[in-house]
């Protein structure tokens, strides 16, 4: 019997063989890992985890392709990889900076985030952040990076590696970052507090270049739903110690 799975996907009749070789025409799927977002990825360059190491080999095996992890330790280089034509797939917030370049799924993930501030800092809301005279740590070209770049009006951003070490070495009025180790790093430093209210959504999702066929990134995007609906995306995050309550919701149809 014919294992039409190798060829074929079932639920659109896309052809896998013509996908595999638009999206990884070395043969090899290079997939550009961001081990600077704990929430997606967790371990070492060398032996990498979580949700986005398991998208990469999931969807290297649809399409009967062997996975190369390129990992890096921030947004902004593994985008730079994508973009420069060093890697085939990514795992990206959906910004409209990147957009230019890559194409999206609908997210996978979606993370807030939020800013800490120094424990008696009159700062209570986001809007109290955006305010002359405020300055605010983040990781240069990270999503919040984008995002506040593209909307703040009066606080100034201050770009270093990571935010909360630049709100910390510089003593500024405000840091951003990603929920999750910001509430880590707020608990492990009691002169810091999180403003609870999230000034933003994170929507994380799976890339590649925008010059892709319509038939290969459709096929991502089904991918990215079909492991949504599944919960293969809640397992991964669960077996990486994360909430699986993370869970993006279904895409919006089309139709």
């Amino acid at each position: 019997m014919t294992d039409t799975n190798a060829h074929t996907s079932a639920d659109t009749g896309a052809d896998l063989t013509k996908i595999a070789a638009d999206l990884a025409p070395a043969g090899t799927l290079r997939a550009s890992i961001n081990l600077g977002n704990p929430v997606l990825a967790q371990g070492t360059p060398d032996a990498p985890s979580g949700i986005t190491v398991d998208l990469a080999r999931e969807i290297g095996a649809r399409l009967g392709l062997p996975v190369e992890l390129l990992c890096f330790d921030a947004a902004r280089k593994s985008y730079e990889a994508m973009a420069s034509g060093r890697a085939d797939l990514c795992f990206l917030a959906v910004e409209p900076a990147r957009e230019a370049e890559v194409a999206f799924t609908a997210p996978y993930v979606v993370i807030e985030g939020v800013y800490a501030v120094p424990r008696d800092s009159a700062l209570r809301t986001p809007a109290d952040v955006d305010a002359p005279g405020v300055r605010i740590g983040v990781k240069a070209g990270s999503a919040y990076d984008l995002y506040l770049t593209r909307t703040l009006r009066h606080a100034e951003i201050v770009r270093g590696e990571e935010g909360v070490d630049t709100f910390a070495e510089r003593e500024l009025e405000a840091g951003a970052g990603i929920r999750q180790p910001m509430t880590a790093y707020a608990a492990a430093h009691p002169q810091v507090r999180l403003i609870e209210e999230r000034f933003m959504e994170i929507r994380q999702a799976v890339g590649t270049t925008v010059g892709r066929s319509p038939e290969t990134v459709a096929f991502l995007r089904a991918t990215v739903e079909e492991l949504k609906a599944t919960g293969f995306v809640a397992e991964s995050l669960r077996r990486a110690g994360q909430d699986p309550n993370l869970v993006a919701p279904p895409a919006a149809s089309s139709v």
